[in-house]
């Protein structure tokens, strides 16, 4: 393990020297999914990730990339999910887990419910378009639709929200050349 040095900012994914580390919790697999919200923040994606597990082991991994692959269903839940599809060779993912960082919208909810996804674990919640408990509506538990998902939320919350407050807050600052003029 590196040595921090005292002006390093603490990891995300490092926890503080002698914790045991569980690889089995919602914890573990959230800061993977962290990891790939940290990928798409360099990229100047909207940094939200996602990993689907099965069995304990990550069978996917994704990261938004709109902007990336100009397209507008390319959220990192619905990578992941594709990725899955393709290692289980079926559409069906009943006994799979997803973890994403930002609660999904009613796009990937929509497929997350298709792909009848045993449980969904989301980091912060999105009040304005959030489809699965946080936001406006709950998809994934909708009493009229063939398939309902367990829902965790709020696991790591905290850095799922403050990453997506440092990419728009660096967005909304004027550039140094028209601050300059």
């Amino acid at each position: 393990m590196p040595v921090l040095m005292s002006s390093d900012p603490p990891s995300i994914f490092q926890p503080p020297f002698g914790d045991f580390i569980d690889l089995a919790s919602d914890e573990f697999f959230m800061r993977q999914a962290l990891h790939q919200a940290e990928r798409a923040f360099a990229k100047e994606e909207v940094p939200v990730g996602a990993v689907v597990v099965r069995a304990g082991r990550i069978i996917a991994r994704a990261f938004n990339q709109v902007e990336t692959l100009k397209d507008a269903t390319a959220h990192a839940e619905m990578l992941a999910l594709t990725q899955a599809e393709s290692v289980v060779e079926d559409w069906r993912l009943v006994d799979c887990d997803l973890y994403v960082t930002k609660e999904p919208c009613v796009m990937c909810a929509g497929a997350i419910m298709h792909c009848r996804v045993r449980r969904v674990i989301f980091g912060c919640a999105d009040p304005k378009s959030g489809a699965a408990g946080g936001g406006f509506i709950n998809l994934l538990q909708h009493v009229n639709l063939n398939h309902r998902s367990e829902v965790t939320s709020g696991v790591l919350a905290e850095p799922s929200r403050q990453m997506l407050k440092d990419f728009f807050g660096e967005r909304r600052k004027p550039s140094a050349s028209l601050r300059e003029t």
